[in-house]
């Protein structure tokens, strides 16, 4: 690994006025860190005719990863690559189901790719224990240090670098502005997978959040589609006035059944996401999805 990569970690600035700059800035990172991680590969495909390959893992469904593949896809061109042209991308999509990511992690090895981008936190894991040779090239894990892939920030070490959004630490500000909304709020109902990384985190930002709020809060696990409906009936049964969510694969997959749900329920909902409010959610508290560097942003929908 090129030691002069280093992770990149977003800004936590609100100036919505730069962010189309930080976008394409963030963008071409990530796009930048892929053609570095993979330079070998880049000049030998330059000196014969083999087409450098990229392998992309990520546990979401190909609809939940459409915005972000096109953000990378641009970031490449912006570089000079044209997917099917001079450089070619194999997608692996786990369909928010974590235990496939070992097995297609592993079949990116055996296709022998050049470099992998990994779209999350458990793909970053399951990319980690397939390979120690293979450049690896994260986009969004909360926390690479905590987490074991990289000594620090500074000096990544290994083979991963990329960025880092610390999304985690956010749930408590998410919590803060659904307060805000609600100004008597007293119970919120949390979305989240115990299965999923950095789920623990969250909810433990939550919980602080909520003991200085007065805020009592409903933990409802979702490890399946199936337990979306449950969880929803389960918090207006126990008259949660909103509800807020932590994230993870099954409900991102899920996203605009969640967001009929809640609507349904008439609980007003905080997402982690901001497709999720393109998709008639009523806000998100979240950094871009086409990583932008800068704002976390507040996403209403009136």
């Amino acid at each position: 690994m090129n030691e002069n990569l280093r992770l990149r970690k977003w800004d936590s600035r609100s100036d919505n006025r730069k962010s189309k700059t930080q976008n394409r800035e963030e963008v071409g990172s990530v796009a930048l860190a892929v053609i570095l991680a993979m330079c070998g590969a880049v000049a030998q495909a330059q000196q014969a005719t083999k087409v450098p390959r990229i392998g992309y893992l990520t546990v979401e469904s190909p609809s939940a990863f459409s915005t972000r593949g096109e953000a990378f896809r641009q970031g490449l061109r912006e570089l000079g690559y044209v997917e099917g042209k001079n450089i070619a991308i194999e997608y692996r999509y786990a369909e928010g189901k974590l235990d496939r990511l070992p097995a297609l992690a592993a079949e990116l090895v055996r296709l022998k790719v050049d470099v992998i981008v990994t779209g999350g936190l458990g793909s970053t894991g399951s990319a980690n224990e397939a390979t120690s040779t293979i450049p690896i090239v994260m986009t969004q894990d909360p926390d690479p240090v905590r987490n074991g892939f990289v000594a620090s920030l500074a000096r990544p070490g290994g083979n991963i670098t990329g960025l880092s959004n610390f999304a985690s630490e956010l749930s408590g500000k998410r919590l803060e502005l659904l307060k805000e909304t609600v100004p008597r709020l007293s119970r919120v109902a949390i979305l989240g997978t115990s299965t999923s990384p950095g789920n623990a985190q969250a909810l433990r930002e939550a919980e602080l959040a909520a003991a200085a709020l007065a805020v009592k809060l409903q933990y409802l696990d979702v490890r399946d589609p199936k337990d979306i409906e449950t969880a929803i009936r389960a918090a207006s049964k126990e008259h949660a006035e909103a509800v807020l969510g932590l994230g993870g694969p099954v409900l991102a997959s899920n996203r605009t059944l969640v967001v009929e749900l809640a609507v349904k329920s008439r609980l007003p909902a905080l997402y982690w996401r901001s497709d999720i409010v393109e998709a008639g959610g009523l806000m998100s508290y979240s950094v871009s999805p086409t990583w932008t560097g800068a704002p976390l942003r507040m996403w209403t929908r009136f």
